[in-house]
């Protein structure tokens, strides 16, 4: 899962908090269509670099984000991985990873009710994109996807246009040399394609302090900074 991304935005619209909630079963958690699942992946020096420059709620790492559907009446996730646009089962989602008493690594935000009239528009739009393939050089509207750009156009378009998730400029360089990560250096290369150092972007870690997005649960301990 090293292509899942999420880049570093600025504090638009966010908000913090102090702690998260003590992790529980999912079976315990009433999921909702249009819940968040924001993911703590692990495993690759590209995920950790993405993490690094990545701030989300109560200091949680993400590197990626799904949203909750119901497909014949069973719950799943639309989602934009390294394959493209598709619907998970839940249980393939969150056994992705898992923390050391085995629980997902997986935290669930729900938009407030001032934005849940969109929540099938949203999911609407976000179906339409399946098969659309991934958004590589995460390069926002050429019609691919990464994780948290696929949510934000979702929610823009059930929204008439208007962005509900902000976005800001990316970076790719390492806050405390200043120098660009050699795992993004490298990605690029392989791509053929310059870095998109300040382009507009947005990210999962940012999308989870947004302060319209209450979490409701974690299903398990994610790595926090």
């Amino acid at each position: 899962m090293k292509k899942i991304l999420s880049l570093m935005i600025g504090a638009l619209l966010l908000v913090g908090c102090a702690s998260l909630p003590a992790p529980v079963p999912v079976e315990k958690v009433q999921l909702r269509e249009g819940d968040l699942l924001f993911q703590d992946l692990d495993g690759s020096e590209l995920a950790d670099a993405i993490e690094t420059l990545t701030d989300g709620v109560c200091g949680a790492r993400f590197s990626h984000v799904g949203m909750v559907v119901s497909v014949d009446g069973v719950v799943q996730v639309v989602e934009a991985g390294g394959r493209g646009v598709k619907i998970t089962t839940l249980k393939m989602f969150l056994a992705r990873s898992r923390d050391s008493a085995g629980r997902p690594k997986v935290i669930v935000g729900r938009l407030d009710e001032k934005y849940q009239h969109l929540v099938p528009d949203a999911i609407n739009y976000a179906c339409l994109q399946v098969g659309k393939p991934y958004d590589h050089p995460f390069i926002m509207g050429e019609d691919a996807f990464y994780c948290s750009e696929l949510l934000y156009f979702a929610f823009a378009h059930a929204n008439g246009g208007e962005a509900v998730f902000p976005t800001a400029p990316m970076t790719f360089k390492d806050p405390r040399t200043g120098e660009f990560f050699p795992a993004w250096v490298e990605y690029y290369q392989r791509l053929g394609r310059e870095i998109p150092e300040g382009e507009p972007g947005l990210n999962p870690g940012g999308m989870s302090r947004h302060r319209h997005v209450k979490i409701i649960a974690s299903l398990g301990e994610v790595s926090r900074k």
